[in-house]
């Protein structure tokens, strides 16, 4: 059981590039027993990633600022400054794309915690706020990502999946 405040200062927390995206795990499924993580993002133009479920982690995302279309098999939101998007769990298909010129900003919280591990495991260590362009994948790398998704409860789907 968590029975102190947790506190993260602005320089502080991991840095990871994750498919193109400069991730920073504020709150680590590690500090909170693995009850939830809080991951901030920041998403340049092009970037997030590919369609995907993760049938037992509910998924919030607040925008911070910019603009992030969420794509889901229901439809399209295009979420701007101060939205909010909950994606329950139960495994529904999802993905979102920064679609503006500018980088977006986002606040992730996953409950339970297991994402920031995923996240953890496929990223690549950078400096705060460091793009790295996303990695070309062979099949390889592709069925080490998929393999790594599903250790962390989460299932991969083609990128044209919500066309």
């Amino acid at each position: 059981m968590i029975d102190h405040i947790l506190t993260v200062n602005e320089d502080q927390g991991q840095n990871l590039s994750v498919v193109g995206d400069a991730y920073r795990i504020l709150i680590s499924g590690k500090q909170t027993e693995g009850a939830y993580a809080v991951i901030d993002m920041l998403v340049p133009p092009g970037g997030g990633p590919g369609p995907h479920a993760h049938a037992d982690i509910q998924e919030l995302f607040y925008v911070v600022d910019g603009e992030i279309e969420f794509k889901t098999e229901a439809g399209k939101y295009t979420a701007k400054k101060g939205a909010f998007v909950n994606v329950p769990k139960g495994g529904q298909v999802h993905c979102f794309k920064n679609t503006s010129t500018q980088v977006a900003h986002m606040l992730c919280t996953v409950i339970p915690a297991g994402l920031d591990a995923f996240f953890e495991e496929i990223g690549v260590p950078v400096a705060a706020g460091t793009f790295l362009p996303p990695p070309v994948l062979n099949h390889d790398d592709i069925i080490r990502l998929t393999q790594a998704a599903e250790k962390h409860g989460q299932k991969l789907y083609p990128p044209d999946y919500l066309d």
